[in-house]
């Protein structure tokens, strides 16, 4: 089992995307018809030079319209990289979050979208985030809660796999503590949640969810014992509901 956050980040990032993929489709099943990328661009503080650090496949920025802005996008992952390269106009550099190539007061906008829970050390990179922000540069982090996900924590004990989403939570980088974190080092700091769960139809993109989350795939009687559980909760309710909890996190740099 991976012991820190950086080491599963590796595990699940360095050479494949399905695993984001698979992540973020059970996403598809939300409540709120208004989905997390939209509603993101209506809170985002986008100006002029604008770096989204661990940016993964670049999915906001298909959501996310970035005309008239000089957008850097960077991951520590060649292979999240090379589909970074497919956002138009943008640069794209591999480096880690804590050690970033560019010069002190680069940025006026500076995003951390759903990363700070994959670092071994979240202050340094904070800390190199005020550097490479200008004075009064906007910073915005999207984290999840202790409880996202409950419903899905809950079947692993139940098939024998309690340690399914134990990556979903590896460093001290919650909801409920983030804002504290970032209180640290930006000034102006608002936390807003995002209304929304998720009501899932059928079992096949909470099992694929499931499969993603670890090196060592479910076995088959794993895998027959979930599905079992999720075919009965959704022939009783109608669907598998799940509890989410994201929050932006926004910030102004000292």
């Amino acid at each position: 089992m991976n012991s820190t956050p950086s080491k599963h980040a590796v595990g699940q990032y360095s050479t494949t995307t399905a695993n984001l993929s698979a992540r973020m489709a059970i996403h598809e099943f939300r409540t709120n018809p208004q989905d997390w990328f939209s509603w993101l661009a209506d809170r985002l503080p986008l100006r002029e030079d604008v770096l989204e650090v661990g940016a993964g496949t670049g999915r906001l920025w298909s959501e996310v319209g970035h005309d008239g802005l000089r957008l850097t996008l960077t991951d520590f992952s060649a292979t999240m990289c090379e589909e970074l390269r497919r956002v138009p106009g943008a640069e794209v550099r591999q480096c880690d979050a804590a050690d970033l190539p560019f010069a002190d007061s680069s940025f006026d906008s500076l995003i951390a979208n759903h990363m700070l829970y994959h670092l071994d050390d979240p202050a340094a990179a904070l800390r190199e985030f005020t550097r490479v922000l200008r004075p009064g540069g906007r910073f915005a982090a999207a984290v999840n809660g202790r409880d996202h996900l409950e419903e899905l924590r809950a079947i692993g004990p139940e098939i024998g796999r309690p340690e399914l989403l134990r990556g979903l939570i590896l460093n001290d980088v919650v909801a409920e503590t983030a804002a504290d974190l970032v209180s640290e080092y930006f000034t102006d700091v608002v936390v807003e949640r995002y209304p929304s769960n998720l009501e899932v139809p059928t079992p096949e993109p909470i099992l694929a969810y499931l499969g993603s989350l670890t090196d060592e795939p479910l076995s088959p009687a794993a895998e027959s014992a979930a599905r079992d559980l999720i075919e009965t909760k959704i022939d009783a309710d109608g669907n598998y509901p799940v509890r989410t909890h994201t929050v932006l996190i926004t910030a102004t740099r000292r």
